[in-house]
């Protein structure tokens, strides 16, 4: 492994994002990693190390992002692999979900995101190297009853980082997104996941599927600490892939998801070519 690497990443003070920050730690590789809240970072990670960066930051403002790679940048003089994790999960119909509960989700899955890689971009182009890892989620590609407004967050991650990976390889910079399904995190609890402030009470597919995953928590498939050390093995491929859907359950649903789409393509392909001129 090539421990000189310095990681950048987003949403570290707990679920996959605190467990690959510990495996990195015991590793030897530097790491910058932020939070809402620097003091939680640190109690979670629980370590002193000149390798370790905790930081302040809210992603949704665009000059707090900038100031915590500049102090990345000056502290560890390189920026390697930068791992955007943080977000969080919102349930609810598009009719429940408020203007500003939406908004939200926005501004922290995406727009915390972009912050992120246009602040970061004019290193990894001065030093034509780096890897953008985006995390995204199954939804972002099949998604669930009851998940409208997440499935759209994440959905644009996977589409933003397609169009990003062929924008910056010219410059030596790898894109890969990563769809995980159901990891054993925090994610299914109060502090990741949200639901609308003001239910209807009429969507019963909706309430029976966010019944169902309260139900998982603690049972899910996917091991974090798993998870950490394929984070760590795409950054040592040579040629990373830009798709991986993470999990035996996300590869489940990514391949009936497939399978269904390459049916309505060839059903409808008459159609589809009949507005040409």
């Amino acid at each position: 492994m090539e421990t000189q690497k310095v990681w950048y990443i987003t949403g570290a003070s707990k679920g996959l994002g605190l467990a690959l920050v510990k495996k990195l730690l015991v590793a030897g590789y530097k790491v910058a990693a932020t939070s809402r809240n620097k003091q939680q970072l640190m109690d979670a990670v629980n370590v002193t190390s000149d390798n370790f960066l905790p930081l302040e930051v809210d992603l949704a403002n665009d000059e707090s992002v900038k100031e915590s790679l500049e102090i990345t940048f000056k502290t560890f003089k390189n920026i390697d692999v930068v791992l955007n994790n943080a977000g969080y999960g919102i349930g609810g119909s598009i009719e429940e979900l408020t203007d500003a509960e939406t908004r939200a989700s926005f501004d922290v899955n995406v727009f915390g995101t972009l912050n992120v890689i246009r602040n970061v971009m004019p290193y990894l182009r001065d030093q034509k190297s780096g890897h953008i890892i985006n995390i995204s989620s199954i939804a972002g590609f099949a998604a669930g009853t009851g998940w409208s407004i997440y499935a759209a967050t994440k959905f644009a991650v996977v589409g933003l980082s397609e169009v990003l990976a062929e924008d910056v390889k010219e410059f030596g910079v790898k894109v890969t997104v990563v769809m995980p399904g159901a990891f054993r995190t925090e994610f299914l609890t109060a502090d990741s996941l949200i639901y609308a402030a003001n239910p209807t009470g009429v969507y019963e597919a909706i309430t029976a599927s966010h019944e169902r995953y309260a139900g998982m928590n603690g049972t899910q498939a996917g091991d974090p600490e798993k998870a950490a050390d394929v984070f760590i093995t795409l950054t040592e491929m040579e040629n990373p892939p830009l798709r991986l859907f993470m999990g035996s359950d996300a590869k489940e649903r990514a391949t009936k998801k497939i399978e269904i789409l390459t049916a309505e393509v060839q059903t409808l392909a008459e159609l589809s070519g009949s507005t040409d001129y």
